[in-house]
């Protein structure tokens, strides 16, 4: 039972998708995004690592994860230069799952919802006093909910401390999903909290813990915070 931050964005939400609560059972389509890419970048508890195989399917290109996940690969084939991966190709990505609804179809992942946090992001005004507005990288804020909305808040802009106008805006959900037969960073980093032996069964981090208590824990492995510098780099997930 692999655990996996997915950031599911308000517009997807409010257009296409169904609200869910803590303890659902979903089904999803996965799109590994460049994190520099989303809102302006700075995430980092939230970045997941998928590797395995490349297959083509419908012009996408997925990745049938080596512990079990299948997610689609950000790319677009029309830029002068593919740079996507090609099919027969293994490979190695590092970026945020997401949920994306619309375009091509491939296989969904299914699993069960662990943790749903509403993600408010900071968008500054670029240039003053144009009325444009563009998020700021890694100024946001977390907070743990029961429930996925379906419509999502957006506050007046306020001056910040620096004087420069701010507007925080919430911009969709990071949901926390259980996925049978798969294994993870977070997983790996679940059961290092918990004290759990290296070479433990994936799943074993779930072991024990009620939906509450889970919640909490997770909520305490996706956070804003910047990671200092000698834990920089990710734990292996066991095999």
């Amino acid at each position: 039972m692999g655990l996996w931050h997915v950031f599911y964005e308000d517009w997807q939400m409010e257009c296409c998708g169904k609200p869910f609560t803590v303890g659902d059972e979903v089904s999803w389509p996965l799109l590994l995004l460049d994190s520099d890419e989303v809102l302006g970048g700075g995430w980092h508890d939230q970045l997941s690592k998928v590797a395995g195989p490349v297959e083509d399917v419908g012009g996408v290109r997925v990745v049938r994860e080596e512990t079990g996940l299948t997610v689609a690969v950000a790319g677009d084939p029309d830029d002068e230069e593919d740079r996507r991966p090609k099919p027969g190709d293994w490979t190695r990505s590092v970026g945020l799952l997401s949920v994306e609804r619309h375009g091509a179809a491939w296989p969904e992942a299914g699993g069960r919802v662990r943790a749903v946090q509403v993600l408010t992001e900071a968008y500054a005004e670029s240039p003053a006093g144009s009325r444009t507005w563009e998020p700021v990288a890694g100024k946001r804020r977390l907070r743990l909910v029961e429930r996925c909305p379906k419509r999502f808040a957006d506050r007046e802009a306020q001056p910040g401390a620096d004087g420069q106008r701010l507007r925080w805006r919430e911009s969709g959900v990071v949901a926390t999903l259980e996925v049978p037969g798969t294994d993870s960073w977070l997983s790996h980093a679940v059961r290092e909290a918990r004290g759990i032996p290296r070479g433990a069964e994936p799943g074993a981090e779930t072991e024990g813990l009620s939906a509450a208590d889970l919640a909490a824990l997770l909520e305490t492995l996706s956070t804003v915070a910047r990671p200092r510098k000698n834990h920089g780099r990710r734990p292996r997930p066991a095999r």
